[in-house]
């Protein structure tokens, strides 16, 4: 049953041939036997999933009308509030019981979705897995000995386990679509001010977004659907605008803005060549387009994302030291040093690259670029909490509120690659139609790695 899509299996719950607490069981019994060596659950709240997937089989059999995703089980990274839950961000730093749940749990709860309860992250939404925390980072299922991305890195891990179709990540640089390029599943970042923020554990707060990781475009869609402040929903992506053509599509190919970084690995253009391809053949429309400098781009995302994460955190950082990993404080302590004029200057460079970003659009109705500039590190690269630096191309879309997807797009040494397509704000309808044509074209998301336990 945890094999069934959601739209699968919201049809068998709602013509009664399956039930919420059997699909419930399901996944239970699949995080039994593969999370011990994914390490993708901070918390499972199964006695609250088991309550809320027994409630959905009550409304059905009542006749009462039931929400689009009804009885699914999905999690959500451990920056997001889960009412009675301390939201640690796998941190030994303390916490207090959430209040509340955040606004995207009330949401999902509001659809129906059964919360099956924390994922991991990096600590704080900082800069890499640290071995010295209380929980072990997460894993690569495609490679045990790899990194997943982060720091959404426990809700990569167990959509590509198997564990959920779906689940909830944060975006601040990159932190949805690099850990679903890493571990080879689709990663949605939506426009900035589409889903609502309230009830997050921040990192920068002007660059933070909330958004999906799916095994499928259409479930990452369906859940964004049900995330999105009720303005945004009647653009709605997962309706009629999936399963259409793509004929006439006009897709700009940042090919150079790839091929012209040093970091590139040769098989990542490979993949991008061949995506731009299957789109052509698709019937979209192929250019090549010219992008800003991606190094100014990165270091002023760097300026702001650092100086605002430094913010949130100075107070508990004072008082808490010694609790903080050693890579936290290292990320955190970049900042030192920044003053107002730093970010606003940083701001301006921002805005001035943007108007590169919104040039390329100008003949363009989605951009195609890479998501990371190679597969996933090892994990032995960041032992004794250093900080690595990894090749990207995200956090432009940050700064200027761009919604991006990110699609499997092939492999290289066993460990799956990824192409991101960029959008015009608010056009995440256009953004998952390409996508899930290219995925259906594609049999990129149908590879399965061979994954630990006996279900």
């Amino acid at each position: 049953m945890t094999e069934l899509s959601i739209p699968e299996a919201a049809a068998r719950m709602a013509e009664g041939s399956l039930t919420a607490v059997a699909l419930l069981e399901d996944h239970l019994a699949r995080i039994e036997a593969r999370d011990g060596a994914v390490h993708a659950f901070a918390e499972v709240t199964e006695a609250r999933a088991r309550a809320e997937a027994e409630a959905v089989d009550r409304a059905r059999a009542e006749g009462r009308p039931l929400g689009p995703l009804a009885g699914i089980p999905l999690g959500v990274k451990d920056l997001i509030d889960l009412e009675g839950r301390a939201t640690r961000g796998a941190s030994r730093v303390p916490a207090s019981p959430a209040k509340a749940d955040a606004k995207v749990v009330q949401r999902l709860r509001e659809a129906g979705a059964v919360i099956l309860g924390a994922l991991q992250t990096y600590e704080f939404a900082t800069v890499g897995p640290d071995e010295s925390l209380p929980q072990p980072p997460s894993l690569n299922i495609w490679n045990l000995e790899h990194i997943t991305g982060g720091s959404s890195s426990g809700s990569a891990a167990a959509v590509a386990a198997g564990l959920l179709r779906a689940a909830l990540g944060t975006d601040t640089g990159g932190s949805v679509r690099s850990p679903a390029a890493y571990c080879g599943v689709v990663g949605l970042k939506p426009t900035k001010g589409r889903v609502p923020d309230g009830g997050l554990l921040p990192l920068s707060p002007s660059l933070d977004h909330v958004g999906p990781l799916a095994a499928t475009v259409r479930e990452a869609a369906m859940v964004l659907d049900a995330i999105s402040a009720p303005g945004w929903r009647p653009a709605t992506p997962s309706g009629d605008l999936l399963g259409q053509p793509l004929t006439g599509l006009r897709v700009g190919y940042a090919r150079a803005w790839v091929a012209g970084d040093p970091d590139c690995d040769p098989a990542v253009l490979r993949a991008l060549d061949a995506a731009a391809s299957t789109l052509s053949l698709l019937g979209a429309r192929i250019t090549e387009v010219e992008m800003p400098d991606y190094a100014l781009f990165e270091a002023a995302g760097a300026v702001i994302l650092d100086a605002e994460a430094l913010a949130v955190h100075r107070e508990r950082l004072a008082e808490h030291w010694d609790l903080y990993g050693r890579a936290a404080r290292i990320s955190l302590m970049r900042a030192i040093g920044l003053d107002e004029e730093d970010v606003r200057a940083a701001w301006r460079a921002a805005e001035i690259l943007g108007q590169g970003v919104t040039a390329a659009f100008e003949g363009a109705d989605l951009l195609l670029t890479a998501t990371t500039l190679a597969p996933a590190s090892p994990v032995a690269a960041f032992r004794g909490g250093k900080a690595v630096w990894t090749p990207m191309r995200t956090i432009p879309f940050n700064l200027t509120g761009h919604p991006a997807l990110s699609l499997p797009a092939g492999f290289s040494g066993g460990l799956p690659l990824a192409a991101q397509l960029i959008a015009p704000h608010g056009g995440e309808d256009i953004l998952c139609r390409a996508g899930a044509a290219f995925e259906l074209a594609t049999d990129h998301a149908l590879q399965r790695p061979v994954y630990p336990g006996s279900r």
